[in-house]
């Protein structure tokens, strides 16, 4: 059984705290995505679960055991590196073979398990090869078949596609996503890309400066995060956000700023005053910003880039602010340069505590 559950674990080294009371449990079978910045604490829990980290407190279990005191080889998880850590001697047969060599598996049952592992990951023509002699897609597809040999109940994953292309990784990434569903193991796989996130994971958790700050499936936590941490960081391009105040303008409730001011529904703007908020953070999605010759957003248009199927115009506000419009590439591109009146749907505004910067909804 592949379920993982972290109970209020917390790593230091000396001072620093690299992972601060972290609970969370992951489902047998799941897909979960440790998501966040460089530095966060994502790959520290990933360790403490294998095992190559103690944690300073708390509990790790694995299925039905605690295993803070059981050696990595014993916890019945296999790891993924981003290096592929492979013997360079060796036969990508040898590689893959490796650990069912320690584990003194029969020679007939270990070419069984080679085979089928090859099989799954398409290196069949290739198992006679060394490492040198491959591409660096091929050798992450030898780390994971050497992974899936041993069939572990828990698949530990450290940003195993960070040093491939970026067509490698499409391609990959797609592989990993039909391998779990077909082996219905448990991944634990960390990253800082969002895409790689919002695509493989059932579900993302979040972390920053090592702390959790949600967990979620990816297109729940895209249309409601938490807190301005998760809105500003989930999202490509990031979400805009703008300091204000509410005001009454012409007894409809907005949220005003020096760049402008977005007027909020009924439900939100009776949260914001609920709340006690003495200042909000209001947030839009680009592709929630349109044009609109009443748009209470005045700007300027100083770059448009074109991506093929969609364009993002980096606007800038009266008061200086840079905000980002996501347009299709169906409609006539704007020139740079152009004064523009924006303006957003009061129901796809995101409202936060300026102080806290948790997220304020409607009750």
């Amino acid at each position: 059984m592949g379920r993982v559950v972290l109970d209020h674990v917390t790593k230091k080294f000396d001072e620093v705290v690299a992972v601060d009371d972290l609970s969370l449990e992951i489902e047998d079978r799941e897909f979960l995505v440790l998501l966040g910045p460089s530095g966060c604490g994502k790959s520290t829990a990933l360790r403490v679960i294998a095992g190559l980290e103690d944690p300073t407190s708390g509990t790790v279990t694995i299925g039905d055991r605690v295993v803070n005191d059981v050696e990595p080889k014993d916890r019945d998880i296999a790891m993924v590196f981003q290096s592929y850590a492979l013997y360079p001697h060796m036969s990508v047969r040898k590689n893959i073979e490796f650990p069912l060599r320690t584990r003194h598996v029969e020679p007939a049952d270990r070419q069984i398990a080679v085979n089928e592992a090859a099989v799954a990951l398409g290196l069949v023509g290739l198992l006679n090869r060394k490492p040198a002699q491959l591409s660096g897609g091929q050798r992450q597809r030898v780390a994971l078949a050497r992974a899936i040999v041993r069939r572990p109940a828990v698949f530990l994953m450290d940003e195993p596609l960070s040093n491939l292309d970026a067509q490698l990784r499409i391609q990959t990434r797609a592989e990993l996503i039909e391998l779990q569903r077909n082996l219905q193991t448990t991944v634990v796989y960390v990253t800082h890309d969002q895409v790689e996130a919002m695509t493989m994971g059932h579900r993302i958790a979040i972390m920053n400066d090592g702390v959790l700050q949600q967990v979620g499936p990816p297109q729940s936590v895209y249309e409601r995060p938490a807190n301005l941490f998760v809105a500003r960081f989930i999202g490509n391009p990031p979400m805009n956000t703008m300091e204000g105040r509410v005001v009454d303008r012409e007894g409809v409730r907005a949220v005003e700023f020096e760049g402008g001011c977005l007027p909020l529904d009924p439900a939100h703007a009776a949260a914001a005053e609920a709340s006690g908020a003495k200042s909000l953070v209001v947030g839009v999605r680009p592709e929630h910003l349109a044009f609109s010759d009443d748009g209470a957003l005045h700007a300027v248009i100083t770059v448009v880039e074109s991506l093929g199927h969609e364009r993002h115009l980096i606007c800038r506000l009266t008061d200086g602010q840079m905000i980002i419009v996501r347009q299709g590439s169906d409609v006539p591109r704007p020139a740079e340069g152009t004064a523009v009146r924006l303006a957003a749907d009061p129901m796809h505004l995101h409202v936060f505590d300026a102080v806290t910067e948790r997220r304020i909804d409607p009750r």
